[in-house]
């Protein structure tokens, strides 16, 4: 039997389709497991084939419902440990509690790294994720971890768009980095926009003000993640009473929480791209969205950490690897 042979891919429930994607990319097929929940909320879970000594990866996204989510994960991992799995590999397309990376008030948590915690002790030895909103989020681990980066399938699909006068704007200054490496890499020009959150409770934004000329330009809002929508909708708005010619939008993850769809829908932006590193149900889909597959990216990073091949060597030199862009 060949090490590959012995390669197994199980799926939680958040986002099953991504787990089809990365079986098929592999051709393998999905791990059998039995996830079930009782009336009173409680998580069953039972593997139906033996793991022992396998090399197992456990798919996870962890998007709505985030408590249930978190915690059918944690008995997933807990099953496969004490199902004498060989390693055990959480793949976390999309990692909640990127937000609350330190303490920036007084008696406040740091739940990313009490998570991070929480996953390694119920038997993760190894993490792959996509795009932390937070690089620091990677050293809250006492397992490896692997954070690739999806950004290169928004260049890809924003320069296919051909656009005449483009821009890209970075939504708040916080991602200013991040924005300028990605209009970097399409030679495009930069605006920033500054913002004063008033709510962080509901995502409400105060005062906006554009540092940069969008007069007569196709503007592209580049964010890694949009949850409620306020911010990059605000963001619009201003960039037409500027003058701008259109407005485009494009994030790695896609919350899209409380009427985030219909408030985009609604708001001048013309065009939204975006990965399913979190699942957008095919009802809730629109004819500006274009949703761009991570799960070929995930299946080549398992087939290269299962076999002991590197990951670095998948990107060219330049090419962002990892989520700091």
């Amino acid at each position: 039997m060949s090490r590959f042979d012995e390669l197994r891919i199980f799926s939680g429930t958040n986002n099953p389709a991504l787990t089809q994607g990365i079986c098929s990319y592999l051709g393998l097929r999905q791990g059998e497991v039995e996830i079930r929940t009782f009336p009173n909320d409680n998580i069953f879970v039972k593997i139906h084939e033996s793991v022992r000594e396998q090399d197992v990866f456990v798919v996870q996204s962890l998007g709505l419902p985030l408590s249930h989510t978190i915690m059918e994960l944690l008995i997933l991992l807990d099953t496969l440990r004490r199902s004498s799995a060989g390693r055990i590999t959480a793949v976390l397309p999309y990692f909640a509690y990127g937000r609350t990376d330190k303490k920036d008030q007084p008696r406040v948590p740091i739940t990313a790294r009490l998570l991070a915690d929480l996953i390694v002790t119920a038997g993760a030895q190894r993490v792959l994720t996509l795009d932390l909103h937070a690089g620091q989020i990677q050293g809250f681990f006492s397992v490896p971890v692997d954070e690739m980066s999806a950004v290169h399938l928004l260049i890809s699909e924003v320069r296919s768009w051909g656009l005449e006068q483009p821009i890209i704007v970075s939504p708040g200054l916080g991602f200013a980095k991040r924005a300028r490496n990605f209009a970097e890499a399409l030679e495009y020009p930069l605006a920033l926009v500054e913002k004063r959150r008033v709510n962080h409770q509901d995502g409400s934004v105060g005062h906006l003000m554009v540092l940069g000329d969008v007069a007569g330009r196709d503007c592209v809002i580049v964010d890694d993640e949009v949850a409620t929508a306020h911010t990059i909708t605000r963001v619009a708005e201003l960039l037409m009473s500027q003058g701008a010619r259109s407005v485009q939008a494009c994030c790695i993850h896609p919350i899209l929480c409380a009427g985030a769809i219909e408030r985009i829908r609604a708001s001048a932006i013309t065009r939204f791209v975006t990965t399913d590193t979190l699942d957008i149900p095919e009802d809730q889909r629109w004819d500006g969205l274009t949703v761009k597959s991570v799960a070929p990216l995930l299946g080549e990073v398992i087939q290269r950490i299962h076999t002991g091949i590197s990951v670095g060597a998948m990107f060219p030199e330049g090419q962002p690897q990892v989520g700091r862009w």
